[in-house]
């Protein structure tokens, strides 16, 4: 039923419960995996020049978060003997590259977890997987904790 899964992590708990559920989806359907973490290279745009000092430090720092985090899934997805390709995207927003990652590699089901912002920092921050869920031309499974 679904060939190729995407699993977008952040490192949270919902994304390693997402990560167990995929496991469980890529055995039962012989899917191909991939996991991906999105990165946003130029978060400071339009802050100003004061913050641009801060921009190679926060790259480093980032990646080495993405990097850590696809590893954790990469070692859950061995750990259960099924095949995952990793890789770290760059996006200007999070939910944008979720979704031309999700149509480039031609997936035809995202996992993702909800973060479970609630209240005020929702109607500010909002909400990746909210995002994905509205804009997604594919089947979207949102793990919740």
């Amino acid at each position: 039923m679904f060939k190729h899964i995407l699993i977008p992590v952040d490192g949270s708990a919902t994304a390693t419960l997402a990560v167990d559920k995929a496991i469980g989806l890529a055995k039962a359907f012989a899917s191909d995996v991939t996991v991906i973490y999105v990165i946003d290279p130029y978060p400071f745009t339009g802050v100003g020049a004061d913050f641009a000092y801060g921009q190679s430090q926060y790259l480093s720092a980032a990646t080495a978060e993405a990097n850590a985090a696809l590893a954790s899934a990469r070692a859950a997805f061995e750990a259960a003997a099924v095949p995952v390709k990793t890789t770290v995207v760059e996006g200007h927003a999070i939910h944008r590259g979720i979704l031309d990652t999700a149509q480039t590699l031609g997936t035809d089901l995202i996992v993702m977890g909800s973060h479970g912002r609630r209240g005020i920092e929702k109607l500010v921050l909002g909400s990746v997987a909210q995002k994905v869920l509205s804009d997604a031309h594919l089947p979207v499974m949102v793990v919740r904790d």
